[in-house]
């Protein structure tokens, strides 16, 4: 899932992107308000993680901007300022967590890992679908208890589509979310890990079926007949 990282403080910004991305996240990071409010208004992210003590733009500010053009990205204000006050003002302006620094980084990844499984509308952390099961905490997927050993670029797009099994995701929603993987990704690359995917999961009675022009969605393969 594609996350935008927004920290002034350049050691910590590349310490938690390179630990979000080993862990299979997609990241962004800016640094500064302004840019947070523009790349967070013209791209798509699942969550962003906002420290309030920016230049150009104070977090807060960014946040309450966010809300006001209808920004469905979860919210975690990540900041030393960790008074009541301030925790109470970022909610009510929309966040949807209030973590202060300095924080346990596993701390931070259970609270991702509860956002994300909460926009997704799932209540474990454990999924199954057609013959595959996907472990939310682990970012994994298995066979029968035996783990799923596909390229990194076909797992991503395998999680999004999972996590919305039936439902579309566009193109545009799907190449943002492998951004981290591949910078340069084209809507050609797109469709290439599309298909070697779908030949992966005909043997699990899953398949990715395409809704032209729009995007793909995860289908059964009893109900994609």
């Amino acid at each position: 899932m594609r996350i935008l990282l927004v920290e002034d403080n350049v050691p910590l910004a590349e310490g938690l992107s390179a630990i979000l991305r080993g862990s299979g996240y997609a990241v962004d990071v800016v640094g500064d308000g302004a840019s947070a409010e523009a790349v967070a208004l013209a791209e798509s992210f699942d969550l962003i993680i906002l420290d309030l003590n920016l230049p150009e733009m104070d977090g807060l500010e960014v946040l309450r901007s966010l809300r006001a053009h209808q920004s469905q990205a979860a919210v975690i204000i990540l900041t030393a300022r960790g008074t009541p006050e301030e925790r109470v003002k970022g909610l009510d302006l929309g966040a949807d967590d209030y973590l202060t620094k300095p924080f346990d980084v596993s701390e931070l990844e259970a609270r991702i890992r509860v956002l994300l499984r909460r926009q997704a509308g799932l209540r474990t952390s454990r999924v199954d679908y057609g013959g595959l099961t996907f472990d939310l905490t682990s970012r994994s997927f298995s066979v029968l208890g035996k783990p799923l050993d596909i390229p990194a670029r076909e797992l991503a797009l395998l999680e999004v589509l999972f996590l919305k099994a039936g439902k579309v995701v566009s193109k545009d929603a799907i190449i943002n979310s492998l951004t981290g993987f591949d910078d340069d990704l084209s809507s050609n690359a797109v469709e290439q890990y599309v298909s070697r995917l779908r030949r992966r999961l005909q043997i699990f009675g899953l398949t990715v079926k395409t809704a032209r022009g729009i995007g793909y969605y995860l289908d059964t393969l009893a109900e994609a007949a």
